[in-house]
């Protein structure tokens, strides 16, 4: 009750199968361009792991830090299907974002998967990193403006005010990327602005607030992928989870604020009572 909209990704899809009643309202990172973006997720190694830059395989038999139940533990879940490998083939350790780099320092991992600053923070700190793999349209990114049904029911303008506001300061971020860096120093204690502007080039590839059938997409195969590793018990229908139209009459009213981003593919593109079908 202390939020009415929170910024959330993979554990929504958990949140859900354990009953609660959340709708997407509209992105906060992805794109409604592309099946696959995961431009601000790497993969992260210890020089002497044994871990062969663009080899996956050889991820085999290591120790992984990844957050569970993140869109980083989707994005490792990935890359081992992509390497023909399974989870057991590997040891995943549940580690927070911040931590990796020590961990890594101190040898208790061989590699992370992180979103950034993260990978970029370890490449300058942890003498003889190397970078696996970045992104590589492995997943499509998971991150939607999210809220409890009986709320998004009684507040459509204050979600439309909302909407508009936050596709504003995407598209000012879009479009000033060294300043944003700047705002971002102030956000993550210890950011240093060489770190922070690296990254926010990558940040503003997934800054689309759009809503597009890439969206459900995404969220119906982190659903699959997750169900079918084991690591969820059930699955559900997303589209009874989407509530596009506040977005979709943002996309209508106000199309300056996109206009600077690529155009949705006819093939992509949504309008009222869409259904999604796998």
């Amino acid at each position: 009750g202390e939020s009415n909209i929170v910024q959330v990704g993979v554990p929504m899809i958990g949140a859900v199968v354990r009953g609660m009643d959340l709708v997407a309202l509209a992105n906060y990172s992805g794109k409604a361009t592309a099946r696959g973006s995961d431009a601000t997720m790497a993969l992260i190694a210890r020089g002497d792991s044994g871990i062969t830059k663009g080899n996956l395989a050889s991820l085999r038999g290591k120790r992984i830090a990844a957050s569970f139940g993140t869109i980083n533990h989707l994005y490792i879940l990935a890359l081992l299907e992509k390497g023909g490998l399974a989870p057991a083939d590997v040891t995943l350790v549940n580690t927070p974002p911040p931590d990796m780099t020590v961990a890594l320092l101190a040898k208790g991992i061989d590699a992370f998967v992180g979103w950034d600053p993260w990978p970029i923070v370890a490449l300058k700190d942890v003498p003889g990193a190397v970078e696996i793999i970045r992104g590589g349209d492995a997943i499509s990114y998971v991150g939607f403006n999210v809220a409890l049904r009986p709320w998004v029911a009684a507040n459509g303008p204050t979600i439309e005010k909302f909407l508009i506001a936050v596709s504003e300061a995407d598209q000012w971020m879009r479009k000033n990327p060294k300043p944003a860096a700047q705002v971002a120093t102030r956000w993550i204690p210890g950011l240093r602005q060489d770190i922070a502007e690296t990254a926010m080039e990558f940040n503003i590839q997934q800054a689309d607030r759009r809503l597009s059938a890439n969206n459900y997409r995404a969220m119906h195969e982190a659903l699959d992928r997750l169900h079918r590793l084991g690591f969820l018990r059930a699955t559900f229908d997303v589209n009874k989870h989407f509530e596009p139209k506040h977005m979709l009459k943002v996309m209508q009213d106000h199309p300056a604020l996109f206009a600077d981003l690529p155009p949705i593919p006819a093939d992509a593109a949504i309008g009222p009572g869409y259904v999604f079908r796998p």
